[in-house]
């Protein structure tokens, strides 16, 4: 599904893998901006939508992301 505000992804979605091991970590936009920093799902780091629009833009594929305990 191509990301748009209808997306439940939101505008775009970055997949994180490990090699060629998905990790089920997303980094996402959303369009329930009252659910940001909230634990609804797991694997999930949920951003505005212009903010991981401009984190997709700048951000290479093989880019390392380190995940830290909440």
């Amino acid at each position: 599904m191509p990301g748009d505000p209808d997306n439940p992804l939101g505008a775009r979605a970055l997949y994180l893998y490990d090699g060629s091991r998905d990790t089920m970590y997303r980094l996402h936009g959303t369009n329930v901006p009252s659910s940001i920093g909230t634990a609804v799902s797991s694997g999930c780091i949920r951003l505005f939508n212009h903010d991981i629009i401009d984190l997709h833009r700048r951000t290479p594929i093989g880019t390392n992301v380190r995940v830290l305990p909440g």
